[in-house]
C-alpha cells in the first residue's frame, strides 16, 4: 500500500496546549507501519483557555457554545496549518477536538461533546479532516473514552499503557482500557487555587509536602474507584468544586501538603488499577504528568515505570499520534475497536478538503499491529 501522511490533532481534559503529530502510515502484510514524522504544541489564546476551564463551573448558552466551536476550530485549523508548514505537506488531517463534556450516568456512556468545527481545518489546509471520532463508539454502546486503548493494544503487548492527562487511563493486556481517575485533574486545579498557576511546575510544590493520609483516605473513597471497567470518567466529576468540597470534610491541609496528596491519588489509583495476576509489568507512560517528578516519583514507588519516549512515541505527542492512527484507519475504512465497549466501528465523519472527495479503496488486510518505526520499510524507533 502507497504511503498517507496524516496530521494528528488533539486537546486534552486539561486544556494546556493543542498537541500536533505528524505521521507517515502505510499497511504492509497486516501491520501499520507508523514513522513520527514531527510534533509539536500550540497554546491556545489565553482567553480562549480561560472560558474552556469556566464552563465547568457555570451554564454555557448556545451562543457561547457557537462561539467556541468557532474559536477552537480556527485554532485547530492554526495548528494543522503551522504542522504542515513545518514538517511538510500531508494527506489528510485527524481532530479529536476538544471534549467540553463527557454524559456518564450510573456508569453508562450516554453522550460526549466535542468541539472544534472542522470544517475551519479543511478551509485552511485545503485538506479532508476525519473528525467527531468518539461519538459513534457511545452510540453503539461504548464509553468513546479512553481511545487510546486502541493505539496500545496494537503497539504494546505485554506491558501495560499509562497516560497521565487531566484523567489517567490505562490498557492492561487482554484488551482492557479504563479511566482510572483523576490524572492531573486535581493537580492543576489545586495549583490554580493555591498559586494561580495552571500547574505545578517541576511538582516543586508536591515534593516539598507530605502525604495528609486522613485527606488520601477521603478522597479514595469516591465510589468511582470501585467501578469495574469499561468505564470513563472527566473533568464534570473531578474538578475545583470536587475538590474544595472533599477539603472541607477534613481539618485544614497546607499548600505544600495537598499537593503532595494528590499525587499520591493519582499514583495510588493507578497503580490499583494496574494490579492484576501474574506479577508486576512494566508500565509505558506518556501524557502530560511525565513531567512532573513528584508523580512520577509516586509511581515509581509502586510500578516499574518507563515513558514511551523510550519505546519511539514522545511522551508528550502520544495521543496526537493516536488521533492519527485513528484517522489513518477511517480514511481507509478499518473499523476500530478501543475496546470501551461498543466492538468495531468505523469512527467520526469527513469533511471534504479544496479537492472533490477522493478516498482510497478500503483497505484489504486484516490489520492487527502497529509497528513503530524511524522510517517507512526502516528499523524500529525503539532505544
Amino acid at each position: 500500500m502507497d504511503s498517507c501522511r496524516v496530521v494528528g490533532l488533539i486537546s486534552g481534559t486539561s486544556v494546556d496546549a493543542i498537541d500536533v503529530a505528524v505521521a507517515d502510515m502505510r499497511i504492509d502484510e497486516g501491520v501499520i507501519e507508523l514513522a513520527p514524522a514531527g510534533h509539536t504544541e500550540l497554546s491556545y489564546p489565553p482567553h480562549l483557555r480561560d472560558e474552556l476551564l469556566a464552563m465547568a463551573s457555570r451554564g454555557t448558552s448556545a451562543e457561547q457554545l457557537c462561539k467556541l466551536d468557532t474559536r477552537i476550530g480556527q485554532s485547530f485549523a492554526h495548528a494543522a496549518a503551522t504542522a504542515i508548514s513545518e514538517f511538510g505537506p500531508a494527506d489528510v488531517v485527524a481532530s479529536l477536538g476538544q471534549t467540553v463534556y463527557h454524559w456518564v450516568e450510573d456508569g453508562t456512556c450516554l453522550g460526549t461533546l466535542q468541539l472544534g468545527q472542522p470544517a475551519w481545518i479543511a478551509e485552511l489546509t485545503g485538506l479532508p479532516v476525519v473528525a467527531d471520532l468518539r461519538v459513534r463508539d457511545v452510540a453503539a454502546g461504548g464509553h468513546g473514552a479512553p481511545l487510546a486503548g486502541l493505539f496500545d493494544r496494537m503497539w504494546l503487548r505485554e506491558e501495560i499503557a499509562l497516560n497521565l492527562g487531566g484523567i489517567a487511563n490505562i490498557t492492561l493486556p487482554g484488551d482492557i482500557a479504563f479511566d482510572t481517575g483523576p490524572g492531573n485533574a486535581l493537580l492543576d486545579a489545586a495549583a490554580e487555587m493555591l498559586t494561580g498557576k495552571p500547574f505545578d511546575e517541576d511538582g516543586a510544590l508536591a515534593l516539598a509536602g507530605s502525604v495528609r493520609e486522613d485527606l488520601l483516605e477521603q478522597l479514595l473513597a469516591d465510589p468511582y474507584y470501585r467501578l469495574d471497567p469499561p468505564k470513563s470518567t472527566g473533568k464534570e466529576h473531578f474538578n475545583t468544586g470536587y475538590l474544595t468540597a472533599e477539603l472541607a470534610k477534613v481539618p485544614e491541609v497546607g499548600a505544600a501538603d495537598l499537593m503532595a496528596t494528590l499525587a499520591e491519588l493519582t499514583a495510588v489509583t493507578v497503580a490499583h488499577a494496574c494490579a492484576g495476576p501474574g506479577g508486576p509489568r512494566r508500565v509505558v507512560a506518556s501524557g502530560g504528568g511525565v513531567r512532573n517528578p513528584a508523580l512520577m516519583a509516586a509511581l515509581a514507588r509502586r510500578l516499574d515505570v518507563v515513558t514511551s519516549d523510550e519505546l519511539g512515541i514522545p511522551s508528550g505527542a502520544k495521543e496526537a499520534y493516536l488521533t492519527a492512527l485513528l484517522g489513518f484507519l477511517t480514511w481507509h475504512g478499518i473499523p476500530a475497536d478501543p475496546r470501551t465497549g461498543a466492538g468495531p466501528r468505523l469512527l467520526g465523519g469527513i469533511t471534504p478538503g479544496r479537492d472533490p472527495l477522493r478516498m482510497p479503496a478500503p483497505a484489504a488486510d486484516n490489520v492487527s499491529q502497529l509497528r513503530v518505526v524511524e522510517k517507512l520499510g526502516g528499523h524500529l524507533a525503539r532505544s
